[in-house]
């Protein structure tokens, strides 16, 4: 089923992202947590792409697997900075072959060594080939609540994100916030640009202390005041902060469903609990 048509109703909905190994002999081990994950019955399930294409192969077998087994609509991404054209047509029509309608076209990170590389540049690019090799995928496209690290400015990043939009992206996904304000400011400022696809707020739940550094490094993400409290309190011990990671991202849920965000995508990090301690305490308002 299309994410498209998923998104459609005013029903609450809620997915999970998981990513697939970088190494064959770990495969077995995620997809064993992916299934887990998938037997939770979420509207949709997301398989990243690694950096570089390296995990294109797991990406999409892990995809088509979920999808087969569970009958779960799946999302399978595909990053363009190191595609070529070639790989683009080869992986779309691998996707469809493999009864695979959604691709997240990503840019993806830029190497390390600054260069761009093969023939694309940017998400909009990527996303005008993959309508002109077959327009009846539905694509979803990333998007910055607090802008992208690389814009100058919010307006300059939303602007781009209306390219993105007017290029075929069907709908979009956030990064991860910690402020469900930042969203609402975010949504505001791109409904008022006439950007009107659905947006996807992408739940981050921080289970250990080590992932606070790291998600702010990767995604510029503002820390409020109240999570650096909850870090503080609870950091030092796993279990503790695991549990509490957990409720500040349901708090953080249930406050956008109240607010009419009825949609909801969360990075679940390959962690079955984390998944059903998050469907546990929504089973009541995603039913």
């Amino acid at each position: 089923m299309k994410i498209s048509d998923i998104l459609k109703n005013n029903e609450v909905t809620i997915s999970f992202e998981v990513f697939p190994p970088k190494t064959d002999d770990k495969f077995d081990a995620v997809e064993a947590a992916a299934e887990q994950i998938a037997s939770l019955k979420p509207h949709f399930m997301s398989v990243t792409y690694g950096a570089g294409g390296g995990t294109s192969k797991h990406t999409i077998e892990l995809a088509d697997r979920i999808q087969k087994k569970y009958d779960t609509s799946v999302l399978g991404h595909l990053t363009c900075v190191s595609s070529t054209k070639d790989d683009v047509r080869r992986l779309v029509n691998e996707y469809k072959e493999r009864g695979i309608n959604n691709i997240m076209a990503l840019r993806g990170d830029i190497p390390k060594d600054g260069r761009t590389v093969f023939d694309y540049n940017y998400a909009r690019e990527l996303i005008l080939d993959i309508k002109a090799i077959d327009e009846s995928f539905c694509i979803g496209g990333a998007c910055y609540p607090e802008g992208h690290v690389e814009c100058s400015s919010q307006t300059e990043d939303i602007e781009h994100l209306k390219e993105k939009v007017e290029a075929g992206c069907d709908f979009l996904t956030t990064q991860m916030f910690f402020d469900n304000n930042t969203l609402y400011n975010f949504l505001y400022r791109i409904r008022e640009k006439g950007i009107e696809v659905p947006v996807l707020p992408g739940i981050m739940p921080i289970t250990n202390e080590k992932q606070v550094a790291r998600s702010v490094a990767l995604s510029g993400a503002t820390i409020p005041q109240r999570f650096r409290t909850m870090v503080d309190r609870f950091g030092y011990d796993p279990d503790k902060m695991s549990q509490a990671g957990i409720i500040y991202a349901t708090e953080q849920i249930i406050d956008l469903i109240a607010n009419g965000v009825n949609h909801i995508h969360v990075y679940s990090m390959n962690k079955p609990h984390i998944a059903e301690g998050i469907m546990e305490s929504l089973s009541c308002i995603i039913s």
